[in-house]
Formats: C-alpha cells, sequence, structure tokens
C-alpha cells in the first residue's frame, strides 16, 4: 500500500477563497440586497453606521465592537469589542462608499463599508512590526443559540450544548486555522430569529479560536499580520441573516459568485466530457483481483452502471485492458498521486516520493532555519510548489509524471495533498515562497492537470478555494474528530496495510469510540455548508479510508445523509468483497444513481429540519428538481418509517423510498 497515511489531514483539512434549531429555510443571500434606495454610511462621533440587508450595523471605533439593528427592531451584538485594545482611534473621515479610519499605536488602517448587503471591514498594517488582532469576538449576544461551522460536510452546534462545550468533543480550547482546517472560510450563528454569517476571504494567516465560557460557546478570529508572511491585510464580511443553519454558506456562495470564483460542474463537463460520468457514480479504491478486466466486469454484471474506480501508485496498478474495461463499463479510473512529498529515490517508501535528477532535495520547502521541511511521518521531505512551477516550463517534471500514470488510458486523477493545504512558507533563495504563493502554485498546476490533460480531476479535503479547479474530492464530506487519528493508529482493532489483496485499514469493520461517533455523524448536528455553498460546482464524497462498510453502526446515517445531499458513498472493493457486499453496493447505487444524473449539477437550494429534535431533515436541488426526505429517528414521520428516505424528482407522481438498513446483501 502506498498511500500518504490519511492521518496527515488531522492538520490539513484546507480551506478558504482563492484570494488575498428551528424548521428553517435556506436564506436569500445578502448579494439578493433589498430594494430600497441605497442608504449612505453615518459617521456620528466614534460611531459608524453602515446599511445591511436586514438591518444596521453600528462599528465602535475605540474597541471595534459591532452591533446591528434588525429591521424588525430587534438589537443584535455582531462582535464584541476587540481581545485587547487595537489603540486610539484616529479621526473618522467618510469615503465614497464608507468610512476610514487609523490605530496609530498599531499601524492599522481601517475601512468601513456597505458591500452587497454586508458590512464590509478591510485592514491594512502599515507597521514594521508583526502584530496580531482578536476580532472579531462572536457569538456574544445572549440570544445566540447554535454555532455554524464549516467542518467537513457542515455542524450546526447548539451553544450550551453539554457534550461540545465538554473536553471530549475536544472542540472548546481549539484553534482552528482558516485556511487549512475549515473546508469554507467562514462561521456563524442562529441568534433568536434572526442571525449572523461571518466571511474571511484573507484566511491566511487566520485562525478561528473557540472557546467555552460559562457554559456556551464563543468565538473569536485571530489575524497575524506579517510583511514577511503576506498577511498585512485582513478582512471580515459580517452579515445579518434568517437564521438558517445554512445561511452562512449561502451567502459564501454569492461571494464567490460576485467575485467570479463559483465554479460550474456543467461548465467543467463541457470541457472535459468525461466528467459527465462522475454523474449517478459511486466512488471505489480497487484492490486485488478487482483491478483486473474481469474484476470491472464482474461490477458491472452487478448493475452498476456508474462508478469512479482508483487505484493506488504501487507495483500492480490497473493495466490497459482493465482500464479499457473501465471505460467501457461508463466508469471513470485513475492513479492516485502526491507531488507533495520527496524523499532519497533508491530509499523512497512509495514511487510518488522518487522524483528524478536532484529534485529530492534541490526541491524540498525550508525553513527558516534553513533546514529542509520534514515530510509527513518524518518521510523525506515537503516539496515546494514553487520549485516546481519554476522548473516545470522547460524541465516539465509534472507533466511526465502525469503522462506516466496515465498512460494506460486512465481518464481520471486523484491528487493527494493539493486541495486540502497545508500551505508552507519556503525561505529557500532558491524558490522562496509565501503560503498565498504556495496556493496559487497548486492551482495552477491542478488547474493544468484538468485542462491540458483533460483529466477528471479530484484531491483531498478540497478547500473551497480549489473549486474551480476539481470536478470531485475526497475527503470535504467528512466533519473529522482528532479522535478518528487516534483510532486509526490502534491497529489491532483498526486494520494495518495487509493483506496485499485487502487491507485491514480499509477493508476491516470498525467501531468509532462514542464521543468520535457523536462528533462526526450525529445527524442532529450535521448540516450541509459545503453543498448549499459548492454542490453544483464539485462532487464531494467522504474520506477515502472511511468506506461504506468500514464503519457499521454508522451505515444508515452516512447513507440517508449521502442521499440527503445528494452525494456519492465510497467503497472498497477487493479479495471477496463483492460477493459479500456486491448486491448491497449495487442496490444503494441504483437508487443514487437517477437522482444525481438529475441534480448533480444543480444547486442546494433549500435545507430544512422537520420536527423539534432535527432527526427528519428535508433539501432541495435547483427549481424542484429533487426534493429529498430523510427521517434518521426511530418513530414514522408523515408517513416515512424510521432509518428511511424519500426522494422525489420533479414530474415523480410518489417518491422513491430508500430504507438502507433493509437492502439486500
Amino acid at each position: 500500500m502506498h498511500f500518504t497515511n490519511p492521518s496527515r489531514t488531522a492538520r490539513a483539512a484546507a480551506v478558504a477563497l482563492a484570494v488575498t434549531i428551528p424548521c428553517v429555510t435556506l436564506a436569500t443571500p445578502a448579494h439578493a440586497a433589498d430594494r430600497r434606495p441605497a442608504q449612505a454610511v453615518r459617521v456620528h462621533d466614534r460611531l459608524v453606521d453602515v446599511p445591511l440587508k436586514g438591518g444596521t450595523a453600528t462599528v465602535d471605533t475605540a474597541t471595534l465592537r459591532v452591533t446591528a439593528r434588525t429591521d424588525a427592531g430587534e438589537t443584535l451584538e455582531l462582535s464584541a469589542p476587540a481581545a485587547g485594545t487595537p489603540g486610539k482611534p484616529g479621526r473618522v473621515t467618510t469615503t465614497a462608499d464608507g468610512a476610514r479610519w487609523t490605530y496609530g499605536d498599531s499601524g492599522l488602517t481601517v475601512t468601513a463599508r456597505a458591500d452587497q448587503g454586508r458590512l464590509l471591514v478591510s485592514m491594512r498594517s502599515t507597521g514594521t512590526a508583526d502584530h496580531t488582532l482578536k476580532w472579531p469576538v462572536t457569538g456574544t449576544d445572549p440570544s445566540s443559540s447554535a454555532l455554524q461551522l464549516p467542518r467537513g460536510e457542515g455542524l450546526s452546534i447548539p451553544v450550551a450544548d453539554t457534550f461540545w462545550n465538554s473536553p471530549e468533543a475536544q472542540l472548546a480550547g481549539s484553534h482552528v486555522a482558516m485556511d487549512s482546517q475549515l473546508s469554507l472560510p467562514l462561521w456563524g450563528y442562529t441568534a433568536g430569529r434572526a442571525g449572523a454569517g461571518y466571511l474571511v476571504p484573507t484566511d491566511i494567516g487566520t485562525t478561528l479560536d473557540i472557546t467555552s465560557e460559562r457554559g456556551r460557546l464563543r468565538t473569536t478570529a485571530v489575524h497575524a499580520f506579517s510583511r514577511a508572511e503576506g498577511t498585512t491585510d485582513y478582512t471580515v464580511a459580517l452579515s445579518l441573516t434568517d437564521g438558517s443553519p445554512v445561511a452562512p454558506a449561502a451567502d459564501y456562495r454569492a461571494w464567490l459568485k460576485e467575485h467570479g470564483q463559483l465554479g460550474s460542474l456543467k461548465r467543467k463537463i463541457e470541457a472535459v466530457p468525461a466528467n459527465r460520468k462522475l454523474l449517478g457514480a459511486f466512488h471505489a479504491y480497487v484492490w486485488g483481483g478487482a483491478r483486473t478486466a474481469e474484476g470491472v466486469r464482474k461490477l458491472r454484471a452487478l448493475g452498476v452502471d456508474r462508478m469512479w474506480l482508483g487505484y493506488d501508485s504501487g507495483d500492480n496498478p490497473m493495466d490497459a485492458a482493465a482500464v479499457t474495461a473501465a471505460k467501457d463499463a461508463g466508469y471513470l479510473v485513475g492513479p492516485y498521486d502526491s507531488f507533495a512529498n520527496g524523499q532519497e529515490p533508491e530509499k523512497s517508501d512509495t514511487p510518488t516520493s522518487a522524483w528524478p535528477d536532484r529534485l529530492y532535495p534541490d526541491f524540498c520547502v525550508q525553513g527558516a532555519d534553513g533546514k529542509p521541511q520534514t515530510g509527513y511521518r518524518d518521510r523525506g521531505c515537503y516539496m515546494s510548489s514553487e520549485a516546481f512551477e519554476k522548473a516545470e516550463p522547460t524541465r516539465h517534471y509534472l507533466a511526465d509524471r502525469t503522462r506516466a500514470m496515465t498512460a494506460n488510458g486512465a481518464d481520471s486523477y486523484f491528487l493527494d495533498v493539493d486541495a486540502a493545504g497545508e500551505l508552507f512558507r519556503d525561505h529557500s533563495a532558491a524558490h522562496p515562497m509565501t503560503r498565498a504563493q504556495d496556493r496559487a502554485n497548486r492551482i495552477a498546476r491542478m488547474k493544468r492537470l484538468a485542462d491540458a490533460h483533460k483529466l477528471v480531476l479530484g484531491s483531498e479535503s478540497a478547500g473551497a478555494w480549489s473549486n474551480q479547479v476539481l470536478a470531485y474530492d475526497h475527503g470535504s464530506g467528512t466533519p473529522v474528530h482528532d479522535g478518528l487519528w487516534k483510532a486509526e493508529r490502534e491497529k489491532e482493532k483498526w486494520g494495518g496495510y495487509t493483506p496485499e489483496q485487502a487491507p485491514g485499514v480499509f477493508f476491516k469493520p470498525a467501531e468509532l469510540p462514542p464521543h468520535v461517533a457523536k462528533a462526526m455523524y450525529d445527524p442532529t448536528y450535521r448540516v450541509p455548508l459545503y453543498e448549499t455553498a459548492l454542490h453544483d460546482s464539485l462532487v464531494n464524497a467522504e474520506r477515502w479510508e472511511l468506506p461504506y462498510d468500514k464503519l457499521p453502526r454508522q451505515k444508515t446515517d452516512r447513507a440517508l445523509l449521502a442521499m440527503l445531499y445528494n452525494t456519492p458513498l465510497n467503497f472498497v472493493i477487493g479479495g471477496d468483497s463483492l460477493e459479500r457486499q456486491g448486491s448491497e453496493l449495487a442496490a444503494l447505487q441504483k437508487y443514487f444513481s437517477p437522482l444525481h444524473k438529475a441534480a448533480g449539477t444543480e444547486a442546494m437550494r433549500d435545507f430544512r429540519t422537520l420536527d423539534g429534535d432535527r432527526t427528519v431533515q428535508r433539501t432541495v436541488f435547483g427549481d424542484g428538481t429533487l426534493t429529498v426526505t430523510a427521517n434518521f429517528g426511530t418513530k414514522a414521520y408523515d408517513g416515512l418509517p424510521g432509518g428511511c428516505a424519500d426522494a422525489k424528482l420533479k414530474g415523480d407522481k410518489k417518491p422513491r423510498r430508500l430504507c438502507p438498513a433493509d437492502v439486500n446483501r
């Protein structure tokens, strides 16, 4: 087995922009602004009033406290005063569309203005010394009831929830890097009949600190201003919402669209027609005989009409005959690869880490001490994307690698690490690089894979900044709890990388610790933030080391979540797994396929809970193209049994029902 070990992404679940609960419906995004005549920003004493969609925000320049008064007459604290004074503010002056002031003590220049119904606060550090700012300070309003956090697909957590405030949840006291540990660069709160959304376009250099204060979850953004790191600019967009748990993601989708950064799976299909084969497909890595032409035909004979099939980069990849059989079956097929790691070629533990010439160690990221940045689990080094970008026009290392990996006719490619972060600053004199440059380099080379090589491209736990260049990802569907990595290290229980035909790490059923299972898969906490923002841009799946049969206790909930979110399940196939699970895989895929073919290129337009305990949930895609209702509870709801889902395509006279526990194996 030659995959990079999956627990690497305990440190990297990359996210952000590629730029420097009761029954609720999906909120109207801020950009669909109110049609009232535009109101001017008003400055009075040290206060700045800024019109918002749904009300007016007031910024206190002395403390950076932000309050809002809604059109309904309610008052909401969008931010408490900055944690630590930014300094004494200078005189506030009006600009064409807002207000500006400075904090001489810290060298910050601040502007506040209305932007598409949001309050946009931008700061620039003009000082020479590095410093940090802890702002906004959020969740402080007494009416705040739930925190929306884009961990994986997304969570909506009651702020006073006993579990999430406890040490077991490992949330309170955490410092979350917004560029690598959230799938979207945002968070939000439900507060009474309203809510608040916070979007950070300048996510690099920003962390979200989460605390428990008097048994309630609060959050504070912390930005590090640094000339050397290229993080002297800091922008936060604050908005009022209708309280929907997915409203912050809806606003982020609008932001992406406004700035030309929202991808389209329809356009990706036009550019690379093979992308269409993602629609209706489940995903699986294959092993042993499943990699052969005969193995592929056996899968197709079960009635499975669409699949994405991946294989590792070891000594026995899928050959041309197997690839041809996969294409003939209507499947996508492609290798696993990584440009992130380099090792001594003669000692490398995986072919993807062996590079020609002196790329190792010459292309290693260098730390401030001049030493190579040690690779994952002390394996070689992390390779500099800047070194590759400088060499690629003449040496074609990456293009040559890709051509070799797809010489068997593969039409897809899974590039590990690139879309997930972590991002690096490279101190090498030969290829210096900031984290922002690292991100830009990764976007550029992923775009070449899709555009120049015409490959159906996927990557790991795709940060939203990569949504325009990817067609699919493995990982952003999973809200990982750090306890998962501990569980995976317990090889006797979890399984290792043997036997070769069916490694236990993938094939051996395992049980998550109760607190980990609750944090990751309790459907009452889950909300589709990622799908609200990006469902029609790329296909999002769970982590590859968590195939459907890996976690037997979570199978029903995972199947229902996949159908509710219109996202594929992932599997592993090898050994005798088709004999054991083939009929189940085929039945689930048969149910999913027409739903995803119809709605996989449509936006998720609505999400709501239908009962008080949040166990019955509904989604709508497109203009009513698909409506799915899932009952995660044990009691029937309006005729829908517990543990079942009803899906209705436009034109259907009656819903299509799936009860995963009843699917024949």
